[in-house]
């Protein structure tokens, strides 16, 4: 199949967004079993490739969605909402194909979406070494949290370059040169370790690779904004990819938990215990469910007004600003703090009902393991507000901070 058929036949971002809500029973009927595997069922993840979600963010050249911004929010937190960990899949093996797609060289991208399309996931922070070696490269590392790389055809993985034994120099005089290298998933070790508290289902497990020879036209740089193919939605690189995905999953993910509770306390029985009115009738509860009600809504308006801006500026072919990159990082941040919160406060108001397994504990435990991850922590928080106070003149965003511009 050619580019021009490819794009002729590729399917739609909204028919994904529609299709995701039509797929909702679906995705929660298999969110038990997805979690007794430690990865989603061949029936979810079946589902994902076949009504073409593992195209969402896969340029239009090759038959992808090529989702914008606004668009691969919502198909994300649908997902989510539906299941934490599909949607959790969903996004992270999208970051990963997607930047790849737009960021190989033109042959090399067409020679691994031209027929069957991969589903690439990983882990693109550098701990591999990669020597130069003829054609390509040496690539020997262990990754942890290779996110969903169970799901994976070729894994992603960051390293940095070394030559003659010592880190290669970047040419701008930032630091070591890093890259990121695609090799197909047969060629690393899975690991295992996915012993976690949530988003068991992800298949996110520890992996490893020894002397993988990976050529260098299967390598991109670590920013990838210098696109080869697709539009103007890849200019915002890993950094901006990555950011969007998490905000998919969380807002999803602490809509499904508000849920959880409201049918929680319309369908138990009067009483506590015998002793304590039903929640449903205390003013106190009201007053709380308004409250998180309250805060999961305004922290998503912000993630759409935030997005919305950035898309704007995509949309009339232009980079994301610095201020842009600041607001999507800071309203996920935000969100994610905020939705935590609202998980915690409708944990402890279950009561003892959120011990025991179910649809509202899971919901809760997979909010809380996103909390932990790198980008909303206290430091990207206090990076977004240096650059608010105007003191990060100069300066560009890294996925883990500012620094200043070569």
């Amino acid at each position: 199949m050619n580019s021009q058929e490819q794009s002729a036949g590729r399917i739609g971002a909204e028919h994904l967004i529609k299709k995701a809500r039509e797929l909702d029973s679906l995705f929660r009927a298999e969110a038990a079993a997805n979690e007794a595997g430690g990865r989603l069922t061949d029936k979810a993840f079946s589902a994902l490739r076949e009504n073409g979600f593992l195209l969402a963010l896969v340029p239009a050249c090759f038959g992808g969605a090529e989702a914008s911004t606004l668009e691969a929010l919502q198909i994300i937190e649908a997902l989510s909402l539906a299941d934490g960990s599909t949607g959790w899949v969903q996004m992270a093996t999208q970051v990963s194909t997607g930047i790849a797609a737009a960021c190989l060289p033109a042959e090399t991208a067409t020679q691994l979406f031209g027929g069957q399309h991969p589903v690439i996931a990983g882990q693109g922070a550098p701990n591999g070494a990669a020597e130069v070696v003829k054609g390509g490269y040496q690539l020997t590392g262990q990754w942890s949290y290779g996110s969903g790389i169970l799901h994976s055809t070729h894994i992603h993985s960051g390293a940095v370059v070394m030559e003659n034994g010592k880190p290669r120099q970047r040419p701008d005089g930032g630091g070591p040169e890093t890259r990121i290298f695609i090799v197909p998933t047969h060629r690393a070790k899975m690991e295992g370790n996915w012993n976690v508290m949530g988003l068991r289902a992800t298949g996110s497990v520890n992996y490893s690779m020894k002397d993988v020879f990976v050529p260098a036209e299967f390598t991109h740089g670590p920013d990838a904004v210098d696109r080869n193919q697709g539009g103007n939605v890849y200019g915002m690189g890993i950094i901006g990819m990555t950011t969007l995905g998490h905000t998919g999953f969380i807002i999803g993910a602490g809509r499904r938990m508000l849920d959880e509770l409201s049918d929680f306390v319309t369908a138990k029985p009067p009483g506590r215990g015998g002793l304590l009115p039903p929640l449903s009738a205390t003013q106190s509860f009201h007053e709380g469910y308004g409250r998180a009600e309250a805060r999961l809504r305004a922290s998503r308006a912000m993630i759409f007004d935030a997005w919305g801006g950035q898309q704007k500026n995509l949309d009339r072919g232009d980079p994301p600003t610095l201020r842009d990159v600041t607001l999507t990082r800071l309203a996920l941040n935000h969100a994610t703090s905020e939705i935590a919160d609202v998980c915690a406060w409708a944990y402890r108001t279950a009561g003892g009902y959120a011990l025991r397994e179910s649809d509202l504990q899971r919901c809760f435990r997979d909010v809380f393991a996103a909390t932990q991850h790198f980008l909303v922590s206290p430091t990207v928080l206090q990076e977004c507000g240096r650059e608010l106070a105007g003191l990060a003149k100069g300066e560009e965003w890294t996925l883990l901070g500012l620094r200043k511009t070569p």
